[in-house]
């Protein structure tokens, strides 16, 4: 008969004590090991980015992602240069880690922004929003940042890479706020693979640690969130545009939606409340006027664009959550509780670690191997 002894000796290591503590960071490490291109690039120590989110990712929240360990991005939206340098000074009071500033490629005082980032000594610039002018990025370029800009495909991506971008980040239609088409895992099948040129970060739908792994496994140097920084203690958004977050699921999360062609919406996630619900009835009513001829198809097209004007600033800061826009990826179902910020940047780490556990990546043979790669054997 097979004593106790024996049986622990067949199996290997007790998982227990020692061992698994040895094991959890020899998974830490391997952690560390991916997304090291990440880090480097971004120099935080973990590679994380805080989406740009407006009216939300203000100095508390970059500020509170950043001394978590992860990067704080700034979201411009529409601040005036003056605005804009006020928040650059006020996050530098709050954090000495490294921050970034996202900014609308469409804003009409877009270089004076880039000046002020320049002054400011801001080390990241993100552009969202259309295809980059070769002034902008020489602009961003000279300053010594470094140059962050979205792809929704690979040969978009390519071209930035020509143009100077610095990394790349990949969107999928999960994420919140203004999207595109295509899901993220099909954006990270079609794009990592083929552009190694820069790091590539990924984004849309992610709010555990065990996708951050996948995402890392598959080339990504690094990942953004957004919507799950949006319920942190440091979040300023109000406690009724939490609330939502907090009751909501993945699938009240919906994209805007366009009642006629002739009248395009652009397409943005949030979750549906009444005011969606308005949406498609002043398209409806509009759509009749036009036909009847009582609007011109360019003043229709104003009055729809011009329905949500204002209605974002209205849910974050004053609470209104019936008829604001409540901005939203799908990644909101995992959003259960307030937290600090740096308690959830330390769930995702553990998600993470625990998922590279599952696959063995703390094992011994694991470790072996890593020791005679790191000799050269």
């Amino acid at each position: 008969m097979t004593t106790e002894a024996e049986r622990r000796v067949a199996s290997g290591p007790s998982p227990d004590g020692a061992d698994a503590h040895a094991a959890r960071a020899r998974a830490r490490r391997q952690l560390d090991r991916l997304w090291r291109r990440g880090v480097d690039f971004l120099g935080s120590d973990l590679a994380i980015m805080g989406g740009a989110m407006t009216w939300v990712s203000e100095r508390q929240l970059v500020a509170a992602i950043s001394n978590g360990g992860g990067f704080g991005v700034i979201a411009c939206g529409a601040m005036s240069p003056a605005q804009l340098d006020a928040e650059i000074a006020a996050t530098l009071t709050l954090t000495d880690r490294p921050f970034g500033v996202n900014l609308i490629t469409l804003h009409p005082q877009l270089m004076e922004l880039i000046d002020v980032c320049a002054r400011r000594r801001v080390g990241h610039v993100v552009l969202a929003g259309a295809l980059p002018s070769s002034a902008a990025v020489g602009r961003i370029k000279e300053s010594g940042a470094r140059l962050l800009c979205f792809a929704p495909a690979l040969v978009i991506a390519k071209r930035l890479v020509r143009m100077g971008v610095d990394a790349i980040v990949i969107e999928g239609m999960e994420a919140g706020g203004h999207i595109g088409p295509v899901a993220t895992g099909v954006l990270a099948q079609e794009i990592l693979p083929h552009l190694r040129e820069v790091p590539v970060f990924v984004a849309g739908g992610i709010g555990r640690g065990e996708a951050i792994v996948s995402y890392l496994e598959m080339g990504a140097a690094g990942v953004q969130l957004g919507t799950r920084f949006v319920c942190a203690h440091e979040s300023i958004a109000h406690a009724r545009f939490k609330q939502a977050f907090l009751r909501a699921g993945a699938r009240d999360a919906v994209p805007s939606t366009q009642l006629d062609p002739r009248f395009p919406v652009i397409p943005v996630r949030a979750l549906a409340n009444d005011g969606t619900r308005r949406f498609l009835e002043l398209q409806r009513q509009v759509v009749d006027r036009f036909t009847r001829g009582e609007v011109s198809q360019k003043d229709a097209q104003l009055e729809i664009e011009h329905f949500w004007a204002g209605a974002l600033r209205r849910a974050v800061i004053d609470g209104d959550v019936e008829t604001g826009s409540l901005m939203a990826g799908q990644s909101v179902g995992m959003v259960t509780r307030e937290q600090s910020t740096r308690e959830i940047v330390g769930e995702l780490i553990e998600q993470a670690v625990e998922a590279l556990l599952a696959r063995g990546c703390g094992g011994a043979a694991e470790s072996e191997n890593s020791s005679r790669s790191r000799a050269g054997v």
